[in-house]
């Protein structure tokens, strides 16, 4: 997992082809403009999803983890919380290999996610997003999916 500011994207970047374009895609875009909904990067191997939510509970959000696809998740706007922890000895509740997401039961630790932050998590990285911090609040995100 990583967690950083996006002016610090270029130290990530070089990991892999792919996330340079994920990356860039974040760089390049007015994404307070974006509208919500699916943005193609590069070919279904690299997309953006522009999100628009409330945040929730905690007992209304869920630990998931992907096998198909590395997030990079971006906060245009608002602040959430964020349930993290390593897919080892996690109990799976449900799966769904061609959507590629699987949802776990667990606790977590939990990162304060504000304007202009991003997180990437790998396969072995599960994630809670969409944590209320104290109440509910507007936020704009973008996900972008990166295939392995």
């Amino acid at each position: 997992m990583i967690l950083d500011k996006i002016e610090n994207y270029k130290l990530y970047a070089g990991i892999t082809e792919r996330l340079a374009k994920g990356f860039e895609f974040l760089a390049n875009n007015n994404l307070v403009a974006l509208a919500s909904g699916t943005y193609d990067i590069a070919e279904k191997a690299v997309f953006a999803i522009v999100q628009e939510y409330d945040t929730k509970e905690i007992k209304d959000c869920v630990l998931e983890g992907h096998t198909k696809y590395i997030d990079i998740q971006y906060m245009i706007s608002g602040t959430e919380l964020m349930g993290v922890i390593t897919k080892k000895d996690q109990k799976v509740v449900s799966s769904d290999v061609d959507k590629d997401y699987t949802f776990y039961e667990g606790e977590t630790a939990y990162i304060k996610l504000t304007e202009g932050m991003f997180t990437v998590f790998f396969p072995d990285d599960l994630h809670r997003p969409c944590v209320q911090d104290g109440q509910s609040s507007k936020v704009k995100k973008v996900v972008v999916k990166v295939q392995i």
